[in-house]
């Protein structure tokens, strides 16, 4: 039984109220996140993050004399449930945005409904075909696939690495960057000499670097969001593959470094500055909100921050500033996320317009690397 109520608490609507006493109605807002299941490692720091600027949000006095409520649904990562979770938020809670969902392939599962519905969605996801083409709707917050295929081509370049290969999984996330790896190939000159894939809940990923290690290639590029991006590390380590190991964007949470052991020493991945806190000049344009963030966030959770909060964090603040500015119009809220300019987020300073729904481009990126557990930039 304790475990039937956990499961369905996990799964709940939360609602983030401060005890302060409002006599106007409440803003609200949706969330879908990832916050059980393989994604978790992104989706709970997603959910701890809405919960906690909620709070802080309605202890100020909320939005113009409104508490912000905030109703947050666990997708479990899966296109069906986050189907679901967004009809019941724009039909039954008659929400004003919804902040989510984490993945790539559960935001691209909503998009014909929130359209349809002529709703605000801020994705937390990396997925360039999410805002390519643009959806008039749909907006989003982590940085494009495409940017950090580029980022890790730019190193490639200039360490003179030509051959590569590639493994990814084959969720959404997975293949939306193999798509862009391949796409931005033969403008750097590289070929691309192994390309093998892996299931979300693969355990043993040796079949397929076996044959890589069987190539020419000279660095190999492991594309993932999921645990078991950690399982290619380890089974390079195992395989003796010394050649350099690139990961995506979405290696940005500690706990995959240290769940991949020292295996995972040298490698290297591109992501946002929310990393490298210390490390920003002080007159960086994100480095007050960076820190703030930060501490606030493992102050409260006892946890490591993690870009993924970061996008998260972005998207509910282009909610709150849009509703102080509009109040609870849809469209209005939908136009000003559209022309908002020079917007300091986590992920960078974001500039939309009626034909950029992400705002960012690759310079928003740092590249890192592993040493002794923790992450470090590339000199």
């Amino acid at each position: 039984m304790k475990k039937i109520f956990l499961l369905f608490a996990a799964l709940a609507v939360l609602t983030a109220l401060s005890p302060v006493s409002f006599a106007a109605e409440p803003y609200v807002v949706g969330a879908v996140f990832a916050i059980t299941g393989p994604a978790s490692w992104l989706g709970e720091p997603e959910r701890n993050t809405v919960t906690m600027v909620a709070e802080e949000i309605n202890a100020q006095g909320g939005i113009n004399g409104h508490p912000l409520q905030i109703i947050v649904e666990d997708t479990v990562g899966e296109e069906t449930r986050t189907v679901l979770a967004v009809n019941k938020l724009i039909n039954k809670d008659n929400v004003l945005a919804i902040v989510g969902p984490t993945r790539s392939g559960t935001t691209m599962a909503v998009i014909p409904i929130v359209e349809k519905a002529q709703v605000s969605l801020i994705s937390c996801a990396s997925a360039e075909e999410i805002v390519r083409p643009v959806r008039k709707w749909v907006f989003k917050t982590a940085q494009n696939d495409s940017h950090g295929v580029l980022k890790i081509y730019d190193k490639l370049k200039e360490m003179n690495i030509t051959r590569v290969a590639v493994i990814s999984s084959t969720d959404g996330y997975g293949m939306e960057g193999r798509k862009q790896l391949k796409r931005f190939a033969q403008e750097y000159g590289i070929t691309i000499v192994a390309d093998e894939t892996y299931g979300p809940k693969d355990t043993d990923m040796t079949a397929q670097l076996t044959k890589i290690k069987g190539t020419d290639a000279q660095a190999l590029v492991n594309w993932s969001i999921v645990p078991g991006q950690t399982t290619v590390i380890k089974n390079r380590r195992q395989l003796g593959m010394s050649i350099p190991l690139f990961q995506s964007p979405g290696f940005g949470n500690i706990k995959y470094a240290r769940a991949a052991g020292d295996a995972a020493d040298g490698l290297m991945f591109p992501a946002l500055r929310l990393l490298m806190v210390e490390a920003l000049p002080a007159d960086h344009p994100q480095k007050a909100l960076l820190a703030t963030y930060k501490k606030d966030y493992e102050s409260r959770f006892k946890s490591d921050v993690s870009t993924f909060g970061g996008h998260a964090y972005d998207a509910i603040h282009l909610v709150i500033a849009a509703l102080r500015a509009v109040g609870p119009d849809r469209a209005k809220i939908r136009d000003y996320i559209e022309n908002s300019k020079n917007f300091v987020g986590t992920g960078g300073v974001f500039n939309y317009s009626a034909d950029n729904h992400v705002g960012l481009n690759k310079d928003a990126l740092e590249l890192y690397t592993v040493k002794g557990g923790a992450f470090a930039l590339v000199k």
